[in-house]
């Protein structure tokens, strides 16, 4: 088997038959509902992420059993990166959690999409990879969606606290940026489960480091509780993460990217129907232009998208 035969996911044959786009709509909706159980679920930023994790650990360890029988002891793993990275997802899963509460679960997904100017400058800064012409074009349209989508810009927005939302949120954007290229840094061929198991482990550890001298931290969060973050975990990020692995390798770059829009759109759209939130008008209209500003940059190259997690997600 060649490195690129391991680098490129396998397509399960009881998802191979169905239309990849389909596929990747159905995974996206998935890790749409993501912030819709946060909300609902009534819990903290650090229960939400704590919980989350720990329920995933199972699912991920036969995984990582399933990729061990499959490459044998040959790939040579890494432990310390992979943990790094898993801070950068804690920091993400906590703050993202507290902001939903803050400033919506749609504004609060939809300014995640700040990791799409963290990431090519951190690559360009550690390994030395020049942003595409377009990148740098979208870069000014980003920035103005995220300030007003943030409620940086306007009155009468939504959400019990927006400013400060929208920055837990962008603070979230940016540990999900330094999660991305790090578990980039630590995944090789027949390595990719082990690196994503390793930092779903520190990133649960993140969210008691983060709870616990804030009293934040909830072990007993009772039902319904335990049922919203059983789903957080199995739907909006095992679930639709599968669902969207199986469907990439059969689109191209292009038709993918553009499908991955549908997760901050759907949770804008949930939000509003299943929540009741009311986002202003500018933050509408910085919403649309967040999301135009990632569809350009992403048109001219291939979307990488990390194994097993949300925007997120």
């Amino acid at each position: 088997m060649t490195a690129t035969e391991l680098h490129r996911p396998a397509v399960p044959q009881h998802t191979g038959r169905f239309d990849p786009r389909l596929l990747a709509a159905l995974g996206s909706f998935c890790i749409s509902l993501s912030s819709v159980f946060i909300k609902v679920s009534g819990t903290s930023g650090s229960t939400s992420a704590f919980w989350r994790c720990l329920f995933s650990l199972p699912v991920l360890a036969g995984l990582v059993w399933w990729e061990r029988r499959r490459t044998g002891d040959g790939p040579r793993r890494k432990v310390l990166v992979p943990l790094l990275a898993g801070v950068g997802l804690g920091v993400d899963f906590v703050l993202w959690g507290e902001a939903i509460s803050l400033v919506g679960a749609g504004i609060a997904t939809v300014l995640l999409a700040v990791q799409v100017i963290i990431v090519p400058a951190l690559a360009f800064l550690f390994l030395r990879e020049r942003p595409s012409k377009r990148f740098l074009a979208a870069v000014p349209v980003l920035l103005g969606g995220i300030v007003l989508a943030g409620g940086f810009a306007g009155s009468h927005l939504s959400g019990s606290a927006p400013v400060a939302g929208a920055v837990a949120a962008l603070i979230a954007g940016a540990g999900y940026a330094a999660y991305l290229l790090l578990i980039r840094l630590s995944s090789g061929p027949g390595t990719q489960k082990h690196s994503l198991f390793l930092a779903t482990v520190s990133a649960g550890l993140v969210a008691v480091v983060f709870g616990l001298p804030s009293g934040s931290l909830d072990f007993t969060p009772g039902w319904p509780a335990f049922g919203w973050l059983l789903a957080l975990a199995l739907i909006g990020q095992l679930c639709g993460w599968l669902l969207i692995a199986a469907a990439l390798p059969r689109m191209s770059a292009t038709v993918g990217a553009t499908l991955m829009l549908l997760q901050p759109i759907g949770a804008v759209l949930l939000g509003v129907g299943l929540l009741g939130e009311t986002p202003s008008a500018l933050q509408l209209v910085g919403c649309a232009g967040v999301l135009a500003a990632v569809c350009f940059a992403s048109g001219g190259r291939k979307a990488v998208v990390p194994e097993g997690h949300h925007e997120g997600v």
